[in-house]
């Protein structure tokens, strides 16, 4: 396939799954009983000390799973979710924005390389499908053409272990100044003409430039994983950008019925995982959870 080519197919495919307009989701009527599952991210358990410990935490506040980090001992890794019965929905490259695939030098992206690597035979090994990777980051020292070429290159080269174990490399729509349109991300992804590769969609990290439903709209299939954060652009524009995340989820600025009725558009029925500050006491696990059961009831 040659660039034209690529090209005029990847807009197609894009065109394709956009022709449902946003404001319609408003209308649309909640299905008889979605079937998406409360997971929460690794570093939000702020209850425990051992892995067994948070595993148990994040159970008796009602979680259905947990996302990880990578690099983890795996041995008690497995003991804690087959004691709690906790599954391990996905895997967090712990490594990526230490080793971007994206630095200039090339020793740093191999090692980048070879954690995303573990990552995948971490995510594996656990029973899980998906880790999530922040491929890269523009900066005044690296260009954004540079970001691209590099990260795929990257990328390439660990496809075929993805697709020997059956696991996805998700890529995370991040404040890395990269991939800052769903139309971009979407050609990113589908560039690398495999299954493995998708989109680990963070609702929270839209809302200063956009808005979640229209990303969902576009990406559709290509959503492997979902990361639940809130954010308010109000306390944004008087305290900072990163203060808008200092809100607890549903008193924020995402239209959460809205974009539970994008995800139902799309067919997306898996894992939300609550990426949210506030889970450093039992009671405060629980408020995380119970508010993500209201949001996938909007």
């Amino acid at each position: 396939m040659n660039r034209r080519e690529f090209a005029k197919n990847t807009f197609l495919a894009s065109a394709a799954i956009t022709t449902i307009p946003v404001s319609s989701f408003a209308s649309a009527p909640a299905p008889a009983a979605r079937t998406l599952k409360k997971g929460i991210m690794w570093d939000c358990i702020k209850v425990g000390k051992t892995i067994a410990e948070k595993f148990e935490a994040a159970k008796l506040a009602g979680f259905d799973g947990v996302e990880l980090m990578s690099h983890l001992n795996r041995d008690e890794v497995l003991a804690a979710r087959d004691k709690t019965g906790l599954p391990v929905s996905s895997v967090c490259d712990a490594l990526h924005w230490k080793l971007l695939l994206s630095d200039p030098d090339p020793k740093v992206r191999e090692q980048g390389v070879e954690a995303l690597k573990v990552s995948l035979l971490d995510a594996k090994a656990y029973g899980g499908d998906t880790v999530l990777l922040v491929p890269g980051r523009v900066s005044e020292q690296v260009s954004y053409d540079d970001c691209w070429n590099r990260s795929i290159a990257e990328i390439n080269k660990v496809i075929p272990l993805a697709e020997k174990l059956n696991v996805k490399i998700a890529i995370e729509n991040v404040w890395n100044n990269f991939l800052l349109s769903p139309m971009e991300m979407a050609q990113y992804i589908d560039q690398f003409q495999s299954k493995m590769v998708a989109s680990y969609f963070d609702c929270g990290n839209i809302v200063n430039t956009g808005w979640p439903e229209q990303w969902i709209k576009i990406l559709g299939p290509r959503i492997a994983k979902v990361h639940i954060k809130e954010f308010s652009r109000k306390i944004a524009e008087k305290q900072g950008k990163g203060a808008g995340f200092d809100v607890k989820l549903l008193d924020g600025d995402v239209n959460w019925p809205l974009v539970m009725k994008a995800f139902d558009a799309v067919n997306y029925h898996g894992w939300t995982s609550v990426e949210m500050s506030g889970g450093d006491t039992p009671e405060g696990l629980k408020d995380l959870c119970d508010r993500l059961a209201k949001i996938h009831a909007g």
